[in-house]
């Protein structure tokens, strides 16, 4: 092959295939910040998304928490501890396990993260509402297509 000669094409779909994860996690997390720097929150960040995660999972034990968090049980534990101070959770006794405890989001969590979540989308919307109509149809659209891909099980 001739150095001098341009590359072969590639399969359009197989270049975009290799790039979207990469791509659709940089713009999400773009997204994340400029709606965090935009806005006040009834709570830090940290705690808000723990708030979220703790909302997701349901219930779960402080240990499962710093995992998914990737911190140490005592960081998780103090984190929690500020949750409960506020009563955005709750701790119960894991039925499983007596010496275990499950956390679950309270009343007034839930809330306070819709809350967070609705102040979030306010930072972009005025962003949102410049695009067109076409536009707008396309996100949504992305939009399901996310939340079924994230509601798929881990393979």
């Amino acid at each position: 092959m001739d150095p001098m000669s341009p590359p072969a094409p590639q399969d359009s779909t197989a270049a975009v295939d290799e790039h979207l994860g990469g791509d659709l996690l940089a713009v999400v997390a773009r997204l994340n910040r400029l709606a965090t720097q935009r806005t006040r929150l009834p709570l830090p960040w940290a705690q808000a998304r723990l708030l979220s995660t703790i909302e997701d999972q349901g219930e779960a034990r402080i240990s499962d928490l710093a995992a998914l968090d990737h911190c140490s049980q005592p960081t998780m534990t103090t984190q929690v501890r500020r949750l409960e101070d506020a009563g955005l959770v709750t701790r119960t006794t894991d039925p499983i396990d007596a010496r275990a405890v499950l956390i679950r989001i309270t009343d007034k969590g839930r809330t306070v993260l819709a809350q967070a979540r609705i102040d979030r989308a306010a930072a972009i919307n005025p962003r949102l509402e410049q695009l067109s109509p076409e536009d707008r149809e396309t996100l949504a659209a992305a939009v399901d297509v996310i939340k079924r891909l994230l509601a798929q099980p881990d393979s």
